[in-house]
């Protein structure tokens, strides 16, 4: 496991070392790299995350889906898994200092139509690395268990430098329907 660990860590700097000015640029590509690959429809419900800890920056893909009229959700901890928050106007910090939703509709992952993950690491295969909490593979275990589950499309979300050669998975780690950089869509 220390190997996982220091991969962790070294991207996680890698990340965090890339200049805002970049990060501005990239959060702009990045929405319009997700419009080619999402396919988005009126009346889907679109969870997306706040970033944290240098993660790239959701906040033009929120503008988006704001502007056309879709639900947005954010994920809320409960117990070791997410539930989904519908944006609203209220938020409180987590126990990680992350803002989540409060007095608002609340989903399960199965009710979504599509999940915008961060990530620590990914490979070309679409598999991802997370903080390590195993928060996402929890929530999402339903995906492995039952293969012909359309719902929710699950795509990573991350910076170009983010990418590794293959890494390695567990059985519980929940593949992506993609991930999406601001220069490549990997599919």
């Amino acid at each position: 496991m220390p190997i996982m660990k220091n991969l962790r860590q070294s991207l996680r700097q890698q990340r965090c070392a890339i200049k805002s000015s970049n990060r501005e640029k990239f959060a702009k590509k990045l929405l319009h790299q997700t419009q080619k690959i999402a396919n988005f429809q009126n009346g889907q419900k679109i969870a997306i995350y706040l970033p944290n800890d240098g993660e790239i920056d959701t906040k033009y893909i929120q503008n988006f889906l704001k502007n056309r009229g879709f639900s947005v959700y954010l994920p809320i901890l409960v117990g070791k898994s997410l539930k989904f928050a519908k944006v609203g106007k209220n938020f409180r910090k987590n126990r990680f200092g992350i803002d989540e939703p409060i007095f608002t509709q609340i989903l399960n992952a199965n009710q979504l139509n599509i999940v915008f993950m961060p990530l620590v690491g990914f490979d070309k295969f679409k598999n991802r690395i997370g903080m390590g909490g195993g928060f996402y593979d929890r929530t999402l275990v339903f995906k492995n268990r039952q293969q012909n589950y359309k719902n929710p499309k699950l795509y990573g979300l991350a910076f170009d430098c983010q990418e590794v050669a293959k890494l390695n998975i567990n059985p519980w780690d929940i593949p992506l329907d993609a991930v999406v950089t601001p220069t490549t869509i990997y599919r």
